[in-house]
């Protein structure tokens, strides 16, 4: 069974068409990317998974409970966790304490005035499990908004993590960054992958990132598929050569 299946999703905003009939199957332990130039339904195909609105036609699965009609938090609570194009995090307080309030809202303790002691010692065990996979020990008391903006993205995704998802989005998840940054979140997202029990989507623009990560590869060009396959394959189609990677066909 897929861990995801969207088949022949459509969104139309008045008069257009921004996701045009798009089908794709993500298995468990799958990273799947999505790429296309701006402008090619990317986002809102994500918005879609999540379910921040509805498609105008077609359905989602995810692991084979049809989710189409659901909203965005009850699919976190089934298990499907996003980041952001602009990073979501608390820039004035400290990582620790992001990861904390990730943690205690994963839990359902968000509504409780005050914890217990067993539960206090969970939030900072889980916190501190987060930190050390996103290699953020070193840094859990400075306030994010200090911080560079690869460990503010590697804090956003373990925040997302706090939820113990089955699915991760990661849109654009080293946008903006330099050659370290971009370095130390593709090894975080390498990580990931050995949890099998997760499927990852990846919208990115960094092509170096898409071919080193990427089990298969999806492609859009004005909301619809324009090519799907390996990394190898992807790179040799000339479709994709002349509407995505600026090479004659």
């Amino acid at each position: 069974m897929s861990r995801l299946e969207i088949e022949g999703v459509s969104r139309q905003f008045g008069s257009l068409v921004a996701v045009n009939r798009v089908s794709m199957s993500v298995a468990a332990g799958e990273l799947r990317a999505v790429i296309g130039p701006n402008g090619a339904g990317k986002t809102t195909l994500f918005n879609l998974i999540s379910g921040f609105f509805p498609p105008s036609a077609g359905r989602l699965l995810f692991d084979g409970r049809d989710i189409t009609a659901l909203p965005a938090h009850r699919r976190v609570a089934m298990g499907i966790a996003r980041t952001f194009q602009i990073t979501e995090i608390f820039p004035e307080l400290t990582v620790r304490e992001n990861l904390a309030i990730a943690v205690e809202v994963a839990a359902g303790f968000r509504l409780r005035p005050w914890l217990s002691r067993q539960a206090k010692r969970q939030v900072q065990d889980r916190a501190h499990e987060l930190l050390e996979l996103a290699g953020l020990a070193a840094k859990a008391e400075r306030a994010v908004g200090e911080l560079p903006h690869g460990d503010q993205r590697a804090t956003e995704i373990a925040m997302a993590l706090a939820l113990r998802p089955r699915l991760l989005l990661l849109d654009e998840p080293t946008a903006g960054m330099g050659d370290q940054e971009t370095y130390d979140v593709t090894r975080l997202i390498q990580q990931l992958r050995q949890q099998r029990d997760l499927a990852i989507v990846l919208i990115e623009h960094d092509m170096r990132v898409i071919f080193h990560l990427a089990d298969r590869i999806l492609v859009l060009g004005e909301g619809a598929v324009l090519a799907e396959g390996t990394p190898a394959e992807i790179a040799a189609d000339e479709r994709v050569q002349a509407a995505y990677l600026g090479k004659a066909a």
